[in-house]
């Protein structure tokens, strides 16, 4: 495992621009990243860890923010496939959606890696997996409402990580009939307003007295949930979230957030490329797998002990 550095905005920023002149030609070492938004602190974290990897063994690295679209995430993917990248990683799009680029890199012979994507059709290996990190909170809010009460669920099922997750909700709660679920579809951009916008609705109707939780299948819906609950002075709201970003962390430090699935993003960026150079060096005895990196729960009990561990997550 990789010693994790700290994010400053200026290894940010160079992550969202395109590389040098060279890179665009028809670069062997380029490794394309394909992200579904990547200001988002761990699809940042995660092209950091795959450029950290990629520079160890001589390699580049370009990311493309498609903006929550698999339009633009179809033609990132045939573009890095144009320039001779050596192989692309889709951060969190399906590959249920991502079509013509699997097409284009298939008939290329450049392999496609996921991660929080999953694992069908030609891609090769994937990580950030929703079904270990989303079953965390999951079992942590059917516990904490006793099942029984209402939920709120800010979705986006354009997004593999939340439509897995989303699919597992709903299994755990067809087996509580005590459970209702209210769902709203968030946008990316715009996953905060959407989710203050959702739960100021929902909580208008929902008042103190009853088992009640906001779920999320990544933290930034949840963290606008939370700004809501702030503005009307309400603590009888369970709040749970995925990644564990800085917000979610300074949520749960203030009891307004109840639990978050940490993913080391870094690493599992890291490990990937060092995937990737295993598939290159095995061509056609490659067996396409998973390569997981463990999550670990944050709650509101153990956050202290958590940055304490991991200041990094803070930028510390």
């Amino acid at each position: 495992m990789p010693v994790k550095k700290k994010l400053t905005s200026g290894i940010v920023a160079a992550l969202l621009l395109t590389t040098s002149m060279a890179a665009w030609a028809q670069d062997e070492t380029l490794i394309g990243l394909v992200s579904i938004t990547a200001v988002e602190p761990h699809n940042a974290a995660y092209a950091a860890g795959a450029a950290k990897a990629a520079e160890e063994l001589g390699w580049t690295t370009s990311v493309v923010d498609a903006n929550g679209s698999a339009d633009q995430a179809n033609a990132a993917v045939q573009n890095f496939v144009t320039r001779g990248a050596k192989a692309v990683v889709a951060m969190i799009f399906p590959p249920s959606s991502l079509g013509e680029g699997l097409a284009a890199a298939k008939a290329a012979g450049v392999p496609v890696v996921t991660w929080g994507g999953g694992m069908s059709g030609t891609v090769a290996a994937t990580n950030g997996s929703a079904e270990p990190v989303a079953q965390m909170t999951l079992d942590r809010m059917f516990a904490d409402i006793k099942d029984d009460g209402d939920i709120l669920a800010l979705t986006y099922r354009a997004g593999e990580f939340c439509r897995v997750s989303e699919q597992m909700l709903d299994a755990m709660a067809a087996t509580r009939p005590n459970v209702t679920i209210v769902r709203n579809e968030v946008r990316i951009p715009g996953a905060f307003e959407d989710g203050a916008q959702y739960a100021n609705a929902w909580l208008a109707s929902h008042p103190a007295g009853r088992n009640l939780a906001i779920w999320s299948c990544w933290d930034d819906p949840a963290i606008g949930a939370v700004s809501s609950l702030r503005q009307q002075g309400r603590n009888d709201v369970f709040v749970y979230g995925s990644n564990a970003s800085p917000q979610a962390i300074e949520a749960m430090r203030g009891g307004f957030m109840t639990a978050s699935a940490w993913q080391d993003s870094y690493a599992e960026g890291y490990e990937m490329v060092k995937v990737i150079k295993t598939i290159l060096e095995e061509g056609d005895g490659w067996e396409p797998r998973a390569a997981e990196v463990p999550a670990v729960l944050v709650t509101r009990e153990n956050v202290e002990e958590f940055v304490a561990a991991h200041p990094e997550v803070l930028g510390h």
